[in-house]
């Protein structure tokens, strides 16, 4: 059975600083995570200029946060499947190609809400 630890501040704030640390390592490692930083900025920008309202803020939060999670997960399951075997293995693709394929479901819903919201706003300017 597993000792459980007591609460600590101080651990509390480890936690935050790895989590971190894993934020900025999959920033300067990841191809994809730079793509997905300049698709983000330009999402903060078009809203701003655009006035987006409370509502479609939200909507772009979370499908913008959606396919950043799911390309951390992703690249995690390619890492941890990478260490577990270098030689194609017909499972692993299929594992390595269902969380690629997650990240692009996200991303064309994201893309998707992006238009709903933009388009219109574009149409009156």
């Amino acid at each position: 059975m597993m000792e459980t630890q007591k609460f600590s501040i101080r651990s509390r704030i480890k936690s935050f600083y790895y989590a971190g640390a894993g934020i900025g390592q999959f920033l300067r490692r990841e191809h994809n995570a730079r793509i997905h930083l300049a698709a983000t900025i330009g999402v903060v920008i078009i809203s701003a200029v655009l006035r987006v309202s409370h509502p479609e803020a939200i909507a772009l939060v979370l499908v913008t946060g959606l396919v950043w999670i799911t390309e951390m997960l992703n690249t995690c399951l390619e890492r941890m499947a990478d260490l577990i075997s270098k030689e194609l293995h017909p499972e692993i693709k299929f594992i390595k190609d269902l969380a690629a394929g997650a990240v692009l479901v996200a991303a064309i819903v994201a893309v998707i809400t992006g238009l709903i919201i933009f388009i219109p706003k574009i149409q009156f300017l």
